[in-house]
């Protein structure tokens, strides 16, 4: 591969980091004109999330796995052009079932491309700047997830169907574009990556971990936005200009959280992360006034990537014979957390509203530290050499 292309290659790395949260939050502020064309409410049309979502969680149980058997770069490719396949679907829909299975497998394709390109970049990337590298990656999915609903609602005004045009010539771009070139021994006598290399016990706690960062941190967006309404009157414009503060923190600060794992070590940064999260929610459900809430909300979103960036860099730095399998079940359960989250703390905030940011703050005070995996520290060396 040529220098060109090797550098392209690599910048498809980081714009597939961008493209997935874009994918799962571009409905978001569509959803009224959703609603207009199937027929159907805005409250109903915001299944389109869910149908993106829980396909996207439930592969990834075994989609890094499969993608390491089937190889990396084939894997990903065809993963760009199936989600291009039901971008242009979900754009040429008229009836909301043919609409929902297209976000279906929109979900399903991102599956397999997230948890490959985290590998791909740990294979491309020297050891002591992982940590960095994984930073830029965390910092292009912020920005994702961040811009997803302001653009999704520009192209609404407009013709909601634009976006998934949008997204589909991205996805065939990215296809084009590929990943670099995986560099792992073949054989007879080389094993195959197995799902049970995967669902290791160190794997399953940080992908606790991530899910308590993830569920107690970005995941009560939700309950953010039910105390600004319910203490302070504020109305949906201005819940939604409050709650973009953690993802814009999160796209400025990620790249330098990195960098700090490289010097401290992933397990450091998570306790930092952990720490810092429960504190800020214990600010957040006391506040008195509205601007201390969008600054700690804000702080929020810095301790959401202490936790994430720290997870990812530890999973991939501990896991050699299948880094894809680790990552795609430390994402799963990741996002299985912030799936739960508001069935759990919804009916404990209408019971107690400060309760309901305690009980998330202790479990990243006490329950993250506990959970938390052994593993390399800062340039990959032994937890006991820099980390103890």
């Amino acid at each position: 591969m040529n220098v060109r292309r090797a550098a392209a290659a690599r910048a498809g790395l980081y714009a597939g980091a961008f493209l997935g949260p874009f994918g799962g939050g571009i409905t978001v502020a569509m959803l009224p004109e959703l609603g207009a064309s199937f027929g159907i409410s805005a409250a109903t049309a915001s299944v389109s999330v869910t149908a993106y979502l829980v396909p996207f969680a439930a592969v990834m149980l075994v989609s890094g796995t499969l993608g390491e058997r089937w190889g990396r770069h084939r894997t990903v490719v065809v993963a760009y052009l199936v989600y291009a396949a039901a971008s242009v679907l979900a754009a040429l829909s008229t009836a909301l079932p043919v609409f929902l299975a297209a976000r279906a497998v929109q979900g399903l394709a991102n599956g397999f491309t997230s948890p490959l390109l985290l590998a791909a970049l740990a294979s491309a990337t020297a050891p002591d700047v992982l940590g960095r590298a994984v930073g830029w990656f965390g910092s292009l999915q912020a920005a994702g997830q961040t811009s997803a609903p302001l653009l999704g609602g520009v192209a609404a005004e407009v013709d909601w169907r634009y976006a998934f045009w949008g997204v589909a010539l991205v996805a065939l771009g990215l296809a084009a574009v590929g990943i670099p070139p995986e560099e792992r021994p073949s054989g007879p006598d080389v094993p195959r990556p197995s799902l049970r290399s995967a669902w290791r016990g160190d794997v399953l706690r940080a992908g606790i971990v991530a899910a308590l960062g993830w569920g107690c941190l970005s995941g009560l967006n939700f309950l953010v936005a039910l105390r600004v309404e319910d203490a302070f009157g504020l109305g949906s414009g201005e819940r939604g200009l409050l709650l973009t503060g953690l993802g814009v923190a999160g796209l400025f600060t990620a790249r330098l959280i990195g960098g700090a794992a490289d010097r401290i070590g992933p397990r450091r940064c998570v306790l930092i992360g952990g720490v810092l999260g429960g504190l800020l929610l214990i600010g957040i459900g006391l506040a008195p006034v509205v601007w201390v809430v969008a600054a700690l909300w804000a702080l929020a979103g810095v301790a959401t990537q202490f936790v994430l960036v720290g997870v990812n860099t530890l999973v991939l730095r501990g896991s050699t014979t299948n880094p894809a399998g680790s990552m795609s079940v430390v994402q799963a359960v990741r996002f299985g957390g912030g799936a739960l989250s508001p069935l759990l703390v919804t009916p404990i905030y209408h019971a107690d509203p400060l309760t309901a940011f305690l009980l998330p703050a202790a479990l990243l005070l006490v329950a993250v530290p506990v959970a938390l995996p052994p593993g390399p520290t800062a340039a990959g060396r032994p937890a006991g050499d820099a980390d103890a």
